[in-house]
């Protein structure tokens, strides 16, 4: 399929624009904002519900969308205060970092070029265990999502204090429920996570999504 296509099947009218502020925020959002002030900012969304994102941790998710079912923007709390954001590849706000997409994009393509600024010393890319890329200098993990003509990327972005190893899904902050699921298309590599058979020890938490 070719990358218009592949694109043009997940386009949404009136997709709202945001700009990646690395370390400090995307679109409206900053990073150690409170959940009323977060609610406040996004502009003709609703709070869907709120779950807990990790077994591990106290990290409190919210799920922001539009209209009663369409989830848009998942907001991370620690205390409160937000420390991370993922936005949603149907639904969700197109983010864009100098002028490049990162929403609903063809993952081979958004990976090409954040490689072809770590060879030009721009980016210093590096893959989490589970082989999804990223940039902690930027607080940035690039997810991806599964739609019914294949699979787009899905920015997840963090602050300053969670951007330490936050490409690393094993001892970064990013929390367990957004490492879940289809996995970053590599050659040989598995379709999704935890794979068939795999004894997780999350005890009696479940993934929300």
């Amino acid at each position: 399929m070719a990358a218009a296509e592949f694109r043009g099947a997940v386009k949404v009218s009136a997709r709202l624009e945001w700009e990646l502020m690395p370390l400090e925020g995307v679109g409206p959002l900053c990073f150690g904002m409170r959940i009323t002030e977060v609610a406040a900012v996004l502009t003709g969304m609703t709070e869907l519900r709120r779950f807990q994102a990790d077994p591990f941790s106290e990290t409190l998710g919210v799920e922001f969308g539009i209209g009663h079912a369409k989830p848009a923007v998942y907001a991370y709390f620690i205390d409160g205060q937000l420390v991370c954001v993922a936005v949603d590849g149907v639904h969700g706000p197109q983010v864009t970092l100098w002028g490049r997409e990162l929403t609903a994009c063809v993952p081979v393509d958004l990976e090409q070029f954040l490689l072809h600024a770590h060879w030009c010393e721009v980016l210093e890319v590096s893959y989490g265990p589970r082989g999804n890329p990223g940039v902690n200098g930027l607080g940035l993990v690039v997810r991806v999502q599964e739609v019914t003509s294949g699979v787009v990327t899905r920015p997840v972005m963090v602050g300053r204090s969670w951007a330490d190893r936050c490409t690393d899904d094993w001892e970064g902050a990013i929390p367990e429920c957004e490492w879940v699921g289809r996995q970053w298309p590599h050659p040989n590599g598995a379709r999704s996570w935890p794979p068939p058979g795999h004894t997780t020890h999350w005890g009696g938490w479940q993934p929300p999504f």
